[in-house]
């Protein structure tokens, strides 16, 4: 099986529950995995339509992870029916929480 991954893709996006998230904004990190079939010739998945899918994604305001890291896995899976299974991770980095928080994640493997 060929995996294609494209990882640490860093967004700056209007994505959480608090009001000043919504005017302030957070630091995401994002990981794609994509597991494609053996096959001859190799399946293909190009680097920039991950990327373009998951920065059009982001570039839509909204309140929870789990939502965006479902829509890019959804995306994903149209535009690469090929594909075997899919691994989308999410990373809010520096999370407004009291103390020092590395990030928050969530994933979405099927």
């Amino acid at each position: 099986m060929l995996t294609v991954s494209l990882h640490g893709i860093k967004l700056h996006a209007l994505i959480g529950l608090y009001p000043e998230e919504k005017i302030h904004g957070n630091n995401f990190e994002i990981d794609a995995d994509l597991w494609l079939p053996d096959a001859q010739p190799w399946p293909y998945a190009d680097y920039t339509e991950i990327h373009t899918i998951v920065a059009a994604e982001f570039a839509i305001p909204g309140d929870l992870l789990e939502t965006y890291v479902y829509a890019v896995h959804r995306k994903l899976a149209e535009r690469f029916p090929i594909a075997e299974r899919i691994r989308v991770t999410v990373r809010k980095l520096q999370p407004p929480l009291p103390g020092s928080v590395a990030y928050s994640q969530v994933c979405y493997d099927k």
